[in-house]
C-alpha cells in the first residue's frame, strides 16, 4: 500500500513540476499592438497638385495650404482646397471647399463642406455658378454630383433644389427635386 502512496504522490509531484515548468518557461503572449487613427507617409504645405488623365491631358489641379496622403490606401486629404476640374470642351468649373479627400488613383474626389463652384462664359456655353456641399466628382468621367441642396446661377436665372448631377461633356446641370427657379424680366425695347 506504501508502495501504490508513493507512486501516486511521485506522479502528482512529476505532474505539479512539469505544470509549474510550462508556466514558467513559455513563451509570452504579445501585447496588442496600438492601432490608431491612419498615419501618413506625407504632408504637404502650399501645394498645386495637377492630375492628368491617361492620354496625358490635364484632369483636375487642386491648390491647397496642406495636404496629407495616407499610407494605408494612397488617398490624399486636402484642407481648403481652390480646384479646377477640366471639361473636355468649354471653361473648366474653378471653386473651392473646406476640405477633399482624393482617391489614389485620380478618379474620384469628395469635396467636403460648402463648395462653391463656377464655369466663365465661352462660345459654347454661358456663365454659371453652383453653391452647394458635398460634392462627388468623377474627374476621368466629367461629371459631378451631391444630394444636398444646391443653387444654381445664370444670367437670367437662378434654380434651387436639392440633390444635384452635372455632365460636364454635355455642360448640362440637373436638380433632382423640389426645383423653384426665378427668372429675371426681359426689358422691353
Amino acid at each position: 500500500m506504501l508502495d501504490r502512496t508513493n507512486l501516486v504522490a511521485g506522479l502528482a509531484l512529476a505532474a505539479a513540476v512539469t505544470w509549474a515548468a510550462f508556466w514558467l518557461f513559455r513563451t509570452p503572449e504579445s501585447e496588442p499592438v496600438f492601432v490608431g487613427p491612419p498615419r501618413s507617409n506625407y504632408t504637404l504645405a502650399d501645394f498645386e497638385l495637377n492630375a492628368l488623365d491617361e492620354s496625358g491631358k490635364l484632369s483636375f489641379t487642386v491648390t491647397a495650404p496642406a495636404l496629407a496622403r495616407r499610407n494605408d490606401d494612397g488617398s490624399l486629404w486636402v484642407d481648403a482646397p481652390n480646384f479646377l476640374i477640366a471639361a473636355k470642351t468649354g471653361a473648366p468649373w474653378k471653386g473651392k471647399s473646406t476640405s477633399a479627400f482624393i482617391k489614389k488613383d485620380g478618379t474620384y474626389l469628395l469635396l467636403a463642406g460648402p463648395v462653391d463652384m463656377q464655369r466663365d462664359a465661352t462660345e459654347e456655353t454661358g456663365m454659371a455658378r453652383v453653391e452647394t456641399r458635398d460634392v462627388d466628382a468623377y474627374p476621368k468621367e466629367n461629371r459631378l454630383q451631391t444630394a444636398a441642396a444646391a443653387t444654381i446661377t445664370q444670367p437670367g436665372s437662378i434654380l434651387r433644389g436639392t440633390g444635384m448631377k452635372a455632365d460636364l461633356n454635355t455642360h448640362q446641370l440637373e436638380l433632382l427635386a423640389d426645383v423653384h427657379a426665378s427668372f429675371a424680366r426681359k426689358r422691353k425695347p
